[in-house]
């Protein structure tokens, strides 16, 4: 049995298969997010973007790939030197993205590379300007500064430098250490600062509150002289108005019949009890010679007083005296508080 092909059929699958290579070098689907870079008889043409192209067949190649998402770089750890010469060990993380497939492809020959590469560099120089306290206190500053110098240099390449990340500062063992040391110092200092800050605001509290509490006592004492004061001023107001009216109600008593013999037996019973209280003492006494003649002190005493239609004049206890001498009171023996007196005859 032959098992000869006949030539026709050889034919066809060749063609089939060119034109299947055809069609794949022809038609040409580009994913989202994706750019292909195409040359022509090895120079570059156009850059495809997501969607369907058609290429001219062996002529238009894809030669380039690149992605337009946002890729994330793993910068390693490198020693750096501080401005005050300690070495520290940082890495980073990088964030960048493609916006010019075809300078990506023909600027640079592995640009993730290149970008890993300045972000060291770049790193190193942000950190020879600085203090060892100062790299921890200006992580976004020394971040900035990376993506300004990358931007920049990178610009060329068709790449854009989004953010870069300090993610670990470690310094030596000794230097930590020393940090402790005085990170423990200053806990310290700040606590006796703050203790101290608190015992002087208790000591302007203290102060502050026997202050007030003086002015309070000193306002209570005055309130309370002042209520007194007011107190012994109406009391004062009430006797004399009492007294006033006391004189009053006399005046007027006296303006009537008999009110001048009234205030004349009250005056003389008043001398009485006051002298018969003086005579109880048992102390020896040397009294003027008017004072025994009982009739002449009432009229002494009374000579601010006297009755004749309602009017007052005086009388002289002279006139008194001899009034009672020719009563026949002069030199008669007067019971006074218990003791007799015999006044001489004037």
């Amino acid at each position: 049995m032959s098992t000869f092909i006949p030539t026709s059929i050889v034919i066809l699958v060749l063609l089939a298969i060119l034109l299947i290579v055809i069609l794949l070098k022809t038609a040409k689907v580009v994913p989202n997010q994706q750019a292909y870079v195409v040359e022509r008889l090895g120079k570059f043409r156009t850059v495809l973007y997501a969607g369907f192209h058609l290429l001219i067949p062996f002529l238009d190649v894809v030669a380039y790939k690149r992605s337009l998402k946002e890729q994330v770089l793993d910068v390693p750890k490198q020693t750096c030197i501080t401005r005050d010469n300690v070495s520290v060990d940082i890495d980073g993380v990088l964030y960048l993205q493609v916006i010019a497939p075809e300078k990506s492809a023909y600027g640079i020959s592995d640009y993730l590379f290149g970008a890993v590469q300045l972000a060291q560099t770049a790193l190193r120089s942000a950190i020879g300007k600085l203090e060892l306290d100062k790299t921890f206190e200006e992580r976004s500053t020394i971040n900035q500064e990376v993506v300004a110098a990358l931007d920049a240099a990178t610009s060329p390449w068709g790449i854009k430098v989004l953010r870069y990340e300090i993610r670990d500062i470690t310094p030596p063992a000794t230097v930590m250490q020393a940090m402790e040391k005085q990170m423990r110092a200053e806990r310290e200092k700040r606590a006796v600062i703050a203790q101290s800050e608190g015992e002087m605001q208790s000591q302007i509290n203290r102060a502050e509150g026997a202050k007030q509490a003086a002015i309070a006592e000193s306002e209570g004492k005055m309130q309370s002289l002042k209520n007194q004061a007011q107190g012994e001023a109406a009391l004062i107001e009430t006797v004399a108005q009492a007294t006033a009216e006391g004189l009053r109600l006399v005046s007027e008593q006296m303006a009537l019949p008999g009110g001048v013999a009234a205030a004349n037996l009250r005056v003389a019973e008043s001398w009485v009890q006051q002298f018969g209280a003086l005579a109880k003492t048992g102390t020896t006494m040397i009294i003027p010679q008017d004072l025994a003649n009982l009739s002449g002190i009432v009229a002494g005493l009374t000579s601010v007083i006297r009755h004749d239609g309602g009017s007052s004049v005086q009388t002289s206890s002279a006139g008194a005296r001899k009034e009672a001498a020719e009563n026949g009171n002069g030199g008669a023996p007067v019971n006074v508080g218990g003791f007799n007196f015999t006044p001489p005859r004037v």
